[in-house]
């Protein structure tokens, strides 16, 4: 059961950041939220929570974190898919 909340908190973490970024008509990619949510949220949330002093428990610094992690992972992806098409 973990897993699957785990699974589901990081793709609610990407569609977030897909929608702060501005996503054209408002769709979320759903194979780049799962893939922004698991990346940032493992490599932003586990970051900030250990340097926090939080270890692995559900804080607000690790959700933040995560979304922070999301949001740059995003950014990225979408950097490279407008330069790719250019």
């Amino acid at each position: 059961m973990l897993i699957i909340g785990l699974v589901l908190f990081g793709m609610l973490i990407g569609a977030g950041a897909q929608l702060i970024l501005g996503r054209s008509r408002n769709r979320v990619d759903w194979a780049l939220a799962f893939a922004a949510g698991l990346i940032g949220s493992f490599v932003g949330g586990l970051l900030i929570s250990l340097l926090r002093g939080d270890g692995i428990e559900l804080r607000p610094s690790g959700v933040i974190g995560s979304l922070a992690g999301a949001l740059i992972v995003t950014a990225v992806w979408q950097w490279y898919q407008r330069r790719k098409s250019a």
